[in-house]
C-alpha cells in the first residue's frame, strides 16, 4: 500500500501545475460558499449591533434606510434635511435627550460629524490624544482617519467642496485637529467629528470676515442704512470670508437667520424610559408634517432579510458551478487517463495488476481531494477569525 501511495504522490509531484490547479479548483469550491456564509453573517450581526444601539431616529420624511445609513453608519446621500428647532421642541416638550447630527460634508474622503458633546457620551467614544471639543471649527478625529492621514494633535483638515466647478454651497474650512478618538470598531473610527455649529460654517450659513464697520474696510461697503437695531451693511464682492475660524477672528464669525431653522440630516432621541419611548414613537406617527421617526433595527431587519434572500439565488447558483466543476474535474482524470495508457500496460509487465493501478488512481484522487479539503479548511478558520476585521474595514471605508 505504501507503494501505491508513493507511486501516486511522485506522479502529482512531477505533474505539480497539473496538481496544482485541480487542487486549487476544488478547495474554492469548497471554500467560496462557505466564506460567503460566514462574512454575511458578520455583516449582519455587525449592522445590527449599531442598529440595536440606537433605538430611534428622527429624520425629515423620505427613506428610512438612507436615514438609518448616513446617520448611523455615515454613509449614503445626505437625506432630505430637518430644522434645529425640532431638538428644541424634544427638549422642552417631550422632556427628552435629543442629540444633532449634520452628515452632509466631506474631509479628504472621511465623513464629517457635525453633533454635540453628548453624542461622545451616548456611543461611548473616548479621547486618546488631544481634548474635547471646546470651540467653533475644532475638530475630532476618528481612529482610522488618523492613521490614514497620519494626523496629529495641532495638524489641520480641510473640508472639501461638494463640486469641484461651485463652491457657492460649500465653505471650503480648515479646522485645527485638538482631539483623537479610541478606536471602537466601529464607522465612528472613520469620520471627522466637529460641533453641529462648524458644519453651519461649512454650509455657508455662518462666516466670518473683517469688521465693515471699522474706516479701513469703506472700500469693502456696497450700501449701507439705518434699521431698528443699528446699521445694516451690505459688502461687495471684493470682501473676503476667512476660511480658518483662530482666536483673532473668532468673534467676527456669525450665523444669518434663526438659529430654529439652521439644517440638521436627524436628530438620535434618547427618551428616559421605555413608556416615554412609546409615547414618543406616537407622538411621532400620528404628525402629518415632513417628520418621521423610525427604528433603526426594523429598517436593518428588511435589509438583511433582502440580502439573505439575494444569497439563497447566490448559493443556488454556485451549486450549479460546484457539480458543473466537478464534471470538469471528472472528465480531466479520466482524460489523464487515457493518455497514459502506455505508463499503464508498463505498470502491467513489471508485475502490478489491475487492482494495484486502481488503486494508485484512488490514492491520485484522494490525495488531491485531501490536498484541497485542507485548504478549504485553514481559508474557512481564517475568515471564521479575520473575516469580521475584514468586515469591519469594508463597513468603515
Amino acid at each position: 500500500m505504501k507503494g501505491v501511495i508513493y507511486l501516486a504522490w511522485k506522479y502529482l509531484s512531477y505533474h505539480r501545475w497539473k496538481t496544482i490547479t485541480l487542487a486549487a479548483t476544488i478547495t474554492l469550491m469548497l471554500f467560496i460558499p462557505a466564506a460567503m456564509q460566514i462574512l454575511i453573517e458578520q455583516t449582519s450581526q455587525q449592522l445590527k449591533a449599531r442598529a440595536v444601539n440606537t433605538p430611534l431616529l428622527i429624520g425629515a420624511r423620505g427613506s428610512p434606510l438612507e436615514l438609518v445609513l448616513n446617520s448611523l453608519y455615515l454613509e449614503a446621500k445626505s437625506p432630505t434635511p430637518l430644522t434645529y428647532e425640532e431638538v428644541i421642541r424634544l427638549r422642552k416638550k417631550d422632556s427628552t435627550q435629543a442629540i444633532p447630527l449634520h452628515v452632509r460634508f466631506r474631509a479628504q474622503g472621511a465623513p464629517i460629524v457635525g453633533t454635540e458633546l453628548a453624542y461622545f457620551d451616548y456611543r461611548k467614544l473616548t479621547i486618546i490624544q488631544g481634548r474635547q471639543l471646546a470651540q467653533l471649527g475644532d475638530a475630532i478625529v476618528g481612529a482610522n482617519v488618523a492613521s490614514r492621514l497620519d494626523l496629529q494633535v495641532g495638524d489641520t483638515v480641510i473640508s472639501s467642496p461638494e463640486s469641484a466647478f461651485d463652491l457657492s454651497g460649500v465653505y471650503p474650512l480648515k479646522m485645527p485637529v485638538v482631539g483623537i478618538l479610541t478606536a471602537n470598531n466601529s464607522p465612528d473610527d472613520n469620520a471627522i467629528f466637529v460641533d453641529v455649529k462648524t458644519t453651519w460654517v461649512i454650509a455657508g450659513i455662518g462666516h466670518g470676515h473683517q469688521d465693515l464697520t471699522r474706516p479701513e474696510a469703506v472700500a469693502k461697503v456696497l450700501t449701507q442704512s439705518a434699521t431698528n437695531n443699528g446699521t445694516n451693511v451690505v459688502a461687495n464682492a471684493s470682501l473676503i470670508e476667512f476660511n480658518e475660524i483662530t482666536d483673532s477672528n473668532r468673534n467676527s464669525f456669525h450665523f444669518h437667520g434663526n438659529a430654529t431653522s439652521h439644517p440638521l440630516t436627524a436628530i438620535i432621541p434618547v427618551p428616559n424610559s421605555q413608556k416615554d419611548t412609546v409615547i414618543l414613537q406616537g407622538r411621532y406617527q400620528s404628525r402629518s408634517d415632513n417628520v418621521q421617526i423610525v427604528r433603526p433595527q426594523q429598517v436593518m431587519n428588511e435589509l438583511i432579510k433582502t440580502i439573505f434572500t439575494v444569497k439563497q439565488y447566490v448559493l443556488a447558483a454556485m451549486l450549479i458551478l460546484g457539480i458543473s466543476t466537478m464534471l470538469v474535474v471528472v472528465f480531466v482524470f479520466l482524460l489523464s487517463l487515457r493518455l497514459r495508457k502506455r505508463e499503464m500496460e508498463t505498470l502491467m509487465r513489471i508485475g502490478g495488476g489491475k487492482n494495484v493501478i486502481a488503486a494508485m488512481v484512488i490514492a491520485e484522487v484522494l490525495v488531491v481531494i485531501t490536498i484541497s479539503l485542507l485548504l478549504a479548511f485553514l481559508l474557512t478558520w481564517g475568515t471564521q477569525h479575520w473575516g469580521s476585521n475584514l468586515v469591519q474595514t469594508l463597513l468603515v471605508t
